[in-house]
């Protein structure tokens, strides 16, 4: 074990205890703290009234122009003109009063006309003496209020008192009617004398006599009054509407609120008051916030490593990279983020962001990947504010986490593990797309240079974290042990020195072993566990029977058989051996613990049956417990598919006229063995898993052992194709 490993190792001891485990997450979240303490300390600049400002100001937040808001609404309320109602009950009285006049003048005619016939002065005397026009006036007036007669002139009375009742009833409707006429319009305090003069045309064209005409008229006049009034209720509800309608002003986060050598005058100097930079006393609220937002993102963490990882040894594992890769990706950021800053450029579009998803997608698991990015982006958009307070960059931190997603998607394809630059190539065009579509939506204008500039942060960006994930894979591997899928494909190639040396000194076992690859790979595949990590242990779990090939059946090649010369002990213990011997080779080359434990696990504490019945029937006290596999019983899936396929293809390989359903039989029978005899016990395989791993066994091998057609012998097929 290297030094690094040790160091992790002392470190890995360390977290047993929940302190130490608290305390790393403080040291993260602090880690967290110091580098975006500067992205939300508020900000204070040098201003004087009436001076050009020493430098563009942005506004750090949004907030609301009381002021101008106050001026807009004054403004609308000033616009909103008076409402004026009519009264519509104005022209009905009116009527109804011009009408009243001409029926108490008919009622007195008819009272003091001598040839009238009335039933009700039958009784009186036989003749009453002829009123005068005076005395009918004074009756008139009796019938009538005396507002009423304050406003008739004397000489209306006297012609109504003149007329006879015809006269009269035709002067009643016609200036009713023409009453009723201008009354109907708006007629407002100036218009009141055109009005009259209007009602006095209509009244021109009546035919009856010159003194009736006249009478008509001026009671017409003096019907005609102002019918519509200012309606301050209604007036003030227009205004409070309209005043309700105006949206409050603000002074919006990010806005320019004074440039660089411009004049700040009053309105400018009274928004950078608003905005809090003339403000003296300072404000813990921003850092309170981000406390609490690296508090919340860090709690939640917590909870996922400790409560939703069961293997303690790969929890710690886990928890290290993913401080390791978080805090060296957090350093990143904040570098890209000061270089931009000091060449006042967007230079930030640069930052390798998808490293950390490729490095977290290789080393530990998709979720982590995820999780990772997505905490990056979050910050990203609180570190490349530059460096104003407040602001948050959303467009940056979309763009991280987009670049991060679609690094994990493509490094989950088929064949795309091993060609970690050819994905960052890919995501270079995938980077450079997406940041023409955020500048396309926010409808900015640049030159071709600017464009070819933001192409190239984006290529570089891609590129630059593929080129380092790989060339920090081999120092988190070294350090931590981990088996990733490019080690995997590296222990995978032919030439291999321990390959080469099965394919050389035990040719039958190398051809077993990929025939066991090929079954458990699928199988693996089938139940969602590492097909590429079974594939690669397959290759190796028999590199033991390498120190004596010739004691296994498959590199026996025409050959007697060694062990019917031996005791069922010394059998036993040469084919116990191998186990022991491949996982102590394989250490001795500093493999991967899983490789290593495929090779001692894949037979568990199965039963050598053969030799064991060998045994007793020389000796019945022979304990079965002796001729048993040292174990241990497979802990990973994939080391009890391995040891499923290994005894499968072994098996089928036997027998001599396999079909599909001697197959199956045999299969079920395998894994119905290994379950009764324990050998799934420490393994979290299901049963559902299995019957998944016996189906794909069973199509796998009906594959490699299909029915042939049977040639005709060589004498026969000469013999028909001469005929």
């Amino acid at each position: 074990m290297n030094r690094i490993q040790k160091f992790f190792t002392q470190i890995k001891g360390l977290l047993v205890h929940r302190f130490f485990q608290v305390l790393l997450f403080i040291i993260l979240g602090l880690f967290a703290y110091g580098l975006m303490f500067s992205n939300v300390k508020p900000e204070r600049v040098q201003v004087e009234l009436f001076k050009p400002a020493e430098q563009t100001i942005r506004s750090t937040k949004t907030v609301e122009d009381t002021y101008k808001t106050e001026q807009e609404k004054e403004e609308i309320s000033k616009q909103v003109a008076d409402v004026y109602s009519l009264k519509k009950e104005y022209a009905k009285n009116k009527v109804d009063l011009i009408s009243s006049i001409f029926d108490s003048a008919i009622e007195v005619n008819k009272e003091t006309d001598p040839d009238g016939d009335h039933k009700e002065d039958e009784e009186k005397d036989d003749k009453e003496p002829v009123k005068t026009d005076a005395q009918k006036v004074s009756i008139l007036k009796e019938k009538l209020t005396d507002e009423v007669n304050k406003n008739i002139e004397e000489s209306v009375f006297l012609a109504l008192v003149q007329a006879d009742e015809d006269e009269l009833k035709i002067a009643k409707d016609s200036t009713i009617t023409a009453v009723n006429n201008v009354m109907g319009s708006r007629i407002a305090a100036s218009d009141v004398e055109n009005a009259k003069k209007k009602v006095v045309e209509e009244l021109g064209y009546m035919s009856i006599s010159g003194d009736m005409k006249k009478a008509s008229t001026s009671l017409a006049r003096t019907a005609i009054i102002q019918n519509v009034f200012f309606d301050k209720d209604k007036t003030e509800e227009q205004r409070r509407k309209a005043v309700e309608s105006v949206e409050p002003i603000r002074i919006l986060q990010g806005q320019i609120i004074v440039e660089e050598n411009q004049l700040v005058d009053r309105d400018v100097y009274r928004q950078l008051e608003l905005a809090g930079f003339l403000n003296t006393e300072s404000t813990i609220y921003p850092y309170i916030g981000l406390l609490l937002f690296i508090f919340l993102t860090f709690a939640a963490f917590y909870y996922y490593f400790y409560y939703s990882i069961s293997q303690k040894d790969n929890k710690y594992n886990q928890l290290l990279i993913f401080s390791l890769v978080f805090i060296l990706s957090m350093a990143t950021m904040k570098t890209v983020s000061i270089l931009a800053d000091l060449k006042n450029s967007n230079l930030e579009y640069i930052f390798p962001g998808a490293m950390a998803a490729m490095l977290i997608k290789i080393l530990l698991n998709d979720k982590l990947a995820v999780a990772m990015i997505i905490l990056l982006g979050s910050y990203g958009t609180i570190i490349f504010n530059g460096d104003t307070p407040g602001n948050l960059d959303f467009s940056m931190g979309l763009y991280i986490i987009f670049g991060g997603l679609t690094a994990i998607i493509i490094l989950s394809r088929p064949n795309f593990k091993s060609k970690v630059l050819v994905a960052g190539l890919l995501l270079s065009l995938i980077n450079m797309a997406f940041v023409f579509s955020l500048i396309f939506i926010m409808d900015s204008h640049y030159t071709r240079m600017e464009y070819l500039y933001y192409a190239a942060a984006a290529i570089g960006s891609g590129v630059g974290s593929a080129v380092l994930t790989m060339g920090l894979l081999p120092f988190f591997e070294a350090g931590f042990g981990i088996l990733s899928s490019i080690k995997l494909i590296e222990l995978a190639n032919p030439n291999h020195p321990l390959l080469r040396r099965i394919l050389i000194e035990a040719p039958g076992t190398y051809h077993h072993s990929v025939m066991v690859a090929n079954l458990a790979e699928s199988a693996c595949e089938a139940i969602g566990s590492n097909g590429l990590l079974a594939r690669v242990g397959s290759y190796y779990h028999d590199i033991g029977k390498t120190k004596r090939p010739h004691f296994f059946i498959e590199n026996q090649m025409n050959e007697e058989n060694p062990h019917d010369r031996l005791q069922p002990e010394t059998s036993r213990d040469i084919i116990i051996a191998h186990a022991v011997d491949g996982g102590e080779m394989l250490r001795s080359h500093k493999f991967p613990k899983e490789i290593v434990d495929i090779a001692e696990q894949h037979h568990g504490t199965t039963l050598l049956k053969f030799f064991y019945h060998k045994a007793k029937k020389q000796d019945e006290t022979t304990l079965e417990a002796a001729y048993r596999y040292p174990g241990p019983r497979a802990i990973m899936k994939e080391v009890a598919v391995i040891g499923i396929a290994d005894s499968v293809e072994a098996a089928v390989r036997s027998m001599k006229h396999p079909t599909p359903d001697k197959i199956e039989e045999l299969v079920s029978f395998i894994i119905q063995d290994r379950i009764s005899d324990g050998q799934f016990d420490e393994c979290d395989i299901t049963m559902r898993e299995l019957s998944i791993v016996k189906h794909s066994l069973c199509e796998s091998l009906n594959g490699i052992f299909h029915s042939r057609i049977e040639y005709p012998e060589p004498d026969k097929l000469g013999q028909k194709v001469k005929e």
